[in-house]
């Protein structure tokens, strides 16, 4: 049996999980809520882990944010990572940006650029940490509308 390695926060994660480049074409964006929508289906498939269906929008909204905003501001490749880790799903994009994002100040005359602003409504957490090349952006979404109501199998 091998071992299983423990997250920053202690919890262990589900299932392997998901990494994968995207590349610069307009197509990404839904090519990458796809992959999330794919992902949570399989962690439900292979591990019998529940995932609400406000999780899964909430996800596939992060995750839209997150890449239309690496797309938007970044050159070069973006990288999506997904994992399960305790009672979460786990987002966390990288681009080649090094400048880091700042929540702006509501403004219901703005048009636009509100990315941030909705992932940090919506996620339990939110980490941006500068990356030796770029930045990662990581956003923890609660799988089920009650956590406590979690169920699926350990992982092994």
């Amino acid at each position: 049996m091998g071992s299983v390695r423990a997250g920053e926060d202690g919890a262990v994660p589900y299932g392997r999980p998901l990494r994968v480049a995207l590349d610069g074409d307009g197509t990404m964006i839904a090519k990458a809520r796809q992959l999330a929508a794919g992902f949570l289906a399989r962690m439900q498939a292979d591990h019998g882990l529940h995932v609400s269906q406000r999780a899964l929008d909430l996800t596939q909204l992060v995750v839209s944010e997150l890449v239309t905003n690496a797309r938007k501001y970044a050159p070069g490749p973006t990288l999506l990572d997904l994992r399960i880790t305790g009672a979460t799903v786990e987002v966390a994009v990288w681009d080649s940006d090094p400048v880091l994002p700042v929540a702006r100040a509501a403004d219901a005359g703005r048009v636009g650029q509100h990315g941030l602003e909705i992932v940090m409504a919506v996620a339990q957490s939110l980490e941006v940490h500068r990356e030796p090349v770029g930045k990662r952006i990581t956003a923890r979404i609660a799988l089920a509308d009650d956590p406590g109501a979690l169920t699926g199998r350990p992982p092994q």
